[in-house]
């Protein structure tokens, strides 16, 4: 199974960058205390740091707002997840207890204001692309059964003609979700090269490192740019 990204990507964002974790034979069937606090410490810090300036407007995720610009997708109306996580938290909410991995994944983004993802591999039979979609698309939101309408041109995660995330890095789709019986996922780590390319490569080794030791699982790391178009992933 290969992770690409299409040509066409990159003739819109040049700096556009993936960070890569793949996990396999993971456990997360039993709650994580460790990755619980982590998840809390990172809330606060994330209270902290946008307690004066709100998260659309902090330059750490303004790179994200310019290119949803620059594909005309308005991130007012449809902010990268990111940045709904950050505004999310510094209104006063908290997150619930979902899985270890998806609490762990909820950790990095806020402690290093990244868009990540995580994405089950046994519910994956083809390549892993982003590219733009195509009217034979189906993407099924999150808790429910019916697809939902795609318009042709919209960057996308996808697998197949199954959109795994919409409008980039917007929403998730039902179809590859991370649930406890999960085992081997795919966590892509959203970035630029002229920007965030350093935090995108440190948040890709620590949370490799964290599945290895507090999860045990087995991991491979990569990162794909303007250079690096495709990866081998299992």
């Amino acid at each position: 199974m290969q992770f690409i990204v299409d040509d066409k990507v990159f003739d819109i964002l040049p700096e556009v960058c993936f960070g890569v974790v793949v996990a396999r034979d993971l456990n997360n069937s039993e709650d994580n205390q460790e990755i619980w606090n982590s998840l809390e410490q990172a809330i606060e810090a994330a209270r902290i740091k946008f307690k004066t300036i709100k998260p659309k407007e902090h330059s750490d995720l303004r790179p994200f707002r310019e290119a949803f610009q620059k594909m005309g997708i308005n991130p007012n109306k449809f902010p990268c997840s990111v940045e709904a996580l950050t505004t999310r938290i510094a209104k006063g909410g908290n997150l619930p207890d979902i899985n270890p991995v998806v609490n762990l994944v909820n950790a990095y983004s806020l402690k290093y204001t990244l868009p990540m993802g995580a994405h089950d591999l046994d519910t994956t039979e083809d390549d892993i692309e982003v590219r733009f979609s195509r009217s034979i698309d189906i993407f099924i939101p999150f808790g429910q059964t019916e697809p939902e309408a795609l318009e042709d041109g919209e960057l996308v995660y996808a697998s197949g003609n199954k959109i795994r995330t919409r409008k980039w890095i917007w929403r998730q789709s039902d179809q590859g979700k991370v649930t406890a019986e999960s085992k081997n996922i795919f966590f892509p780590i959203d970035g630029f090269s002229d920007s965030n390319r350093e935090t995108v490569i440190r948040a890709r080794d620590e949370l490799c490192a964290d599945l290895e030791r507090i999860m045990n699982a087995g991991t491979s790391k990569f990162f794909l740019d303007k250079n690096n178009r495709s990866a081998t992933i299992i």
